[in-house]
């Protein structure tokens, strides 16, 4: 069993660095995994990308769910007691944030991911219901089946059948 922690700001694992003392307490147990929330790194202003390069051998799970963060000058990334609408850090339906899928998934493919990649929605715009039908859809659209041969594979690439 795989034991994923969700990167998560304001709890003991919040970046990598905190998975990687983490990791050092536990022996890097190689069931010590990441639940992976490109939002949460996003709103910390991670390099989301990054991360995964750097840890994609320890993502178990993928949390597909999208942010904004638009800087202000009298509030932070939670932005304090403000309703969550008027926060400079903020949590969108899938494609409605600054969260770039279309890499992400790249990503996961190119590093052969075989976990799950799952919509967690929060949104302090769109209806649960149109964000729970646009995020299965857009999940779905954005899953890359991975290539089995590269195009210029001409060495093994067989007989042409159609010669």
């Amino acid at each position: 069993v795989d034991l994923c922690f969700e990167i998560h700001p304001g709890e003991d694992l919040h970046d990598g660095a905190t998975f990687e003392r983490f990791l050092d307490v536990v022996d890097q147990h190689p069931r010590a995994k990441i639940l992976y929330d490109p939002s949460h790194l996003l709103l910390q202003q991670m390099d989301y990308l990054g991360f995964i390069d750097r840890y994609h051998d320890r993502i178990g799970i993928f949390h597909v769910k999208d942010a904004e963060y638009h800087p202000s000058a009298s509030s932070g990334v939670y932005g304090g007691y403000q309703d969550w609408i008027d926060r400079p850090g903020r949590f969108r339906s899938l494609g409605d944030g600054q969260i770039d899928f279309k890499a992400i998934f790249s990503k996961f493919a190119q590093y052969d991911f075989p976990g799950w990649a799952v919509l967690e929605w929060e949104c302090c715009l769109k209806h649960p219901e149109d964000g729970a039908r646009e995020g299965a859809a857009f999940i779905r659209d954005h899953i890359i089946r991975v290539t089995e041969r590269a195009f210029d594979d001409f060495a093994d690439s067989g007989t042409d059948a159609a010669s």
